[in-house]
């Protein structure tokens, strides 16, 4: 699964961002990764809701993600605001130092659906 790296973070987690007034989750989803990740979204579906402690935060601050799959029509490219992309499996991403839980949320879903290894 593809995570980011904001510019001046350490921690990797995935693109997306807020919702702005008025914008469904899928207008949010489609605006988000062509900031983020200077990508067309294709071919999206609702993965699921998740509902988690927002990491960056102060303790109990709470987090909703709405989460899709999604293919990209191109190769992702980092933008201004994002320093890195990579590839993670479960595994290597549950491995780094820091960890966003709504990241490891998704993973586990995807890993119950047979989605991935």
């Amino acid at each position: 699964m593809i995570q980011t790296r904001s510019a001046g973070k350490s921690a990797f987690y995935m693109a997306g961002g807020k919702i702005d007034p008025g914008e469904t989750p899928e207008q949010a989803l489609h605006r988000e990764i062509r900031e983020e990740l200077d990508a067309a979204v294709t071919d999206a579906r609702l993965l699921g809701v998740f509902e988690c402690e927002a990491w960056g935060h102060p303790a109990g601050t709470p987090l909703e993600i709405t989460c899709f799959l999604a293919d990209l029509a191109t190769e992702p490219t980092p933008t201004s605001e994002i320093a890195e992309i990579r590839y993670f499996t479960r595994d290597e991403y549950a491995a780094m130092p820091d960890v966003a839980p709504g990241s490891l949320m998704v993973f586990d879903r995807m890993k119950a659906l047979d989605l991935i290894d």
